[in-house]
């Protein structure tokens, strides 16, 4: 399975033809990012990807920006969201990653708004795949699973950081429940979160060693089951970013990182990460296909 990193535009000011650049530099394979809402943006912006040569993932919130507006009703949420696939549609992205639904709907209004949008997503004959993000239908792990349970076409969008931030705690204890998403994982965020926030300052810094290993033991587990679901490419946007989540020096505001660099950092870690884990599936496997050799006794002379 080949493993591809697309770079955020959360928080980036340019376009394609600014990010090009910086994806070649660091090794990324592409852009995950808005379709523009105007025409002639949006036709802009599909020439400098073509240009460029870009992959491209395409990103939809639905009424609203990443926070939903809370007056907004299911049929709102699902009027936005078949608009802009019928922006998105014509630039070709690999797949829309879509924010969508709000965290206060009850349940049955959960689960009858996804089956709708995955009714919408198949009448235009793209992938979608649904972000787990807080303010969002799937803001914790357990709304979620019911949710899939319900609508098992449902493809997922891995952001767990957000549910150690509201949980107020590592994942490894709700394993269970990780496995039983795993197998809708399509994309993942990468992103490292901690039991008081969704980013933490640095992931390469030694205080946080145990959130960034948390969070990569998950990641193992879906890519173990993309591997399963026969998946051939997985992809993973590294996703620290601004507003609030990057951390900055009281009274200045000055960051307390580069987020390019935590990002960049971010992708070469999880390129390494991703070589290992698949070299330690490719050697259990052949070890498990070895044959047995029988062990021999000479025969004693007297």
């Amino acid at each position: 399975m080949k493993f591809e990193l697309f770079k955020t535009f959360w928080g980036f000011d340019g376009g394609p033809r600014e990010a090009a650049p910086m994806v070649r530099a660091a090794g990324f394979d592409g852009i995950e990012a808005p379709v523009p809402a105007g025409a002639a943006a949006r036709e802009a912006f599909a020439h400098a990807l073509a240009e460029e040569r870009l992959e491209f993932i395409a990103e939809i919130t639905t009424a609203g920006s990443y926070v939903p507006e809370r007056s907004a009703t299911p049929a709102d949420h699902l009027r936005d969201f078949e608009e802009k696939i019928v922006w998105g549609k014509p630039l070709e992205p690999r797949f829309f990653n879509v924010m969508a639904g709000c965290d206060a709907w009850p349940a049955a209004t959960q689960v009858d708004f996804f089956a709708r949008a995955v009714e919408i997503a198949a009448k235009h004959d793209v992938i979608c795949s649904f972000e787990t993000h807080r303010g969002r239908s799937f803001f914790n792990p357990w709304i979620t699973r019911d949710v899939v349970r319900a609508v098992p076409e449902l493809k997922l969008t891995c952001d767990f950081s957000h549910w150690v931030s509201v949980c107020e705690r590592l994942l490894d204890g709700e394993w269970d429940t990780i496995l039983a998403l795993a197998p809708h994982a399509h994309h993942v965020h990468g992103r490292v979160g901690y039991p008081q926030g969704p980013q933490v300052p640095h992931p390469a810094a030694p205080e946080y060693a145990g959130c960034l290993a948390s969070h990569q033991r998950i990641w193992e587990a879906l890519w173990a089951a993309q591997i399963d679901k026969g998946y051939t490419t997985t992809t993973m946007t590294p996703e620290f970013g601004p507003d609030g989540y990057l951390h900055t020096l009281p009274f200045t505001n000055a960051p307390v990182a580069d987020l390019w660099e935590i990002n960049t950092w971010m992708g070469r870690e999880e390129r390494r990460h991703f070589a290992v884990f698949l070299a330690g599936r490719e050697a259990r496997a052949d070890s498990q296909a070895a044959p047995q050799t029988e062990s021999k006794i000479e025969p004693q002379h007297a």
